[in-house]
């Protein structure tokens, strides 16, 4: 049974801001998830007014706490602005800047970095942005390092994610940095959003037409999932789907931006976090059950993507660790 949470999140919604990532981070931290065996968050949607007229005036939000909500929070969420290159309200700007003074998660969903920067919370660290504002916001805001590229960047306490639904990878990471890759999995699932993006993985993916008719890769990628601890092959992943491996690689690229190879080796990490979090201390028998092969293929490919030893990925993930 789900426990009292003492971490707190505020999202702040101001004038014209997008119902759908408020949705997020709404479905995401606010809802209840007594299923869930660990504290789950307080979630407070927050704003300088008692009334916000949101994106293009399609409804209007009331009820919302002041933004001494974000006095309380332990992580501050910044929605998207509809004209990002306009100065925020200064009330929101003291906010954020409190927040960053005492120590808060600062994060933001697409334009939204704009406003972290306005605030100078971002001034010498890596962020990104929606790739249609990169080239304004580089203008507007040397100091900061921009990644255009990707879906979202952490640096630490400070989490910037690119478009909106990048706000749902980003959220989910957050879910994962906090109580492990098995809740996350887990909260996943209840959206019906199995696929894992990393935050290296690309904002933008040309979808070219293929030769063939496409069809879904997810009975493929199922069965997959059931078999990772196997010698799973490209080769044989495209055989199984009845296709050269050539199609088979045009069709991950087009329905999930990355590689056979890339999708395997992500899923096969993923698996390894999981068994190391159940309390798996045996990196032979941790690379044997996750397809990782050896344990020195685990330690590389787990600091590839984490920046972890498998002994810190304990420390910090693993209950009691």
């Amino acid at each position: 049974m789900a426990q009292e949470s003492s971490h707190r999140v505020a999202m702040i919604v101001s004038a014209g801001s997008n119902p759908f990532e408020m949705g997020v981070a709404t479905e995401l931290f606010g809802l209840r998830r007594p299923e869930l065996p660990v504290p789950w968050y307080e979630f407070e949607l927050c704003a300088e007014t008692p009334t916000v007229r949101m994106h293009q005036g399609l409804f209007q939000l009331s009820g919302t706490a002041g933004l001494d909500a974000v006095d309380r929070a332990d992580t501050v969420i910044v929605p998207n602005r509809p004209d990002p290159e306009t100065e925020p309200d200064p009330a929101v700007l003291d906010a954020i800047r409190r927040a960053d003074a005492r120590g808060a998660r600062l994060v933001s969903f697409c334009t939204g970095t704009f406003t972290l920067a306005a605030a100078g919370v971002l001034d010498g660290r890596r962020a990104t942005t929606h790739w249609r504002w990169a080239d304004a916001f580089i203008a507007r805001h040397p100091q900061v390092h921009l990644d255009p590229d990707v879906l979202f960047v952490d640096d630490g306490r400070v989490i910037t994610a690119a478009g909106s639904a990048a706000a749902l990878d980003t959220g989910l990471h957050i879910i994962r940095s906090d109580h492990g890759a098995e809740i996350a999995a887990a909260v996943s699932r209840r959206l019906v959003f199995a696929v894992h993006r990393d935050g290296g993985q690309r904002q933008f993916v040309e979808h070219p037409l293929p030769d063939v008719p496409d069809t879904s890769l997810g009975p493929l990628l199922a069965w997959a999932e059931e078999h990772l601890g196997t010698d799973l092959t490209v080769t044989g992943l495209a055989a199984r789907a009845a296709v050269s491996p050539a199609t088979l690689h045009r069709r991950f690229r087009a329905q999930l931006g990355t590689t056979p190879l890339g999708w395997l080796t992500e899923r096969r990490i993923t698996l390894a976090c999981r068994l190391m979090e159940r309390g798996e201390e045996r990196l032979d028998v941790v690379a044997r059950t996750s397809g990782l092969g050896t344990a020195t293929n685990l330690r590389t490919q787990l600091r590839r993507r984490t920046g972890l030893t498998p002994s810190e990925y304990r420390r910090r993930f693993t209950p009691g660790g």
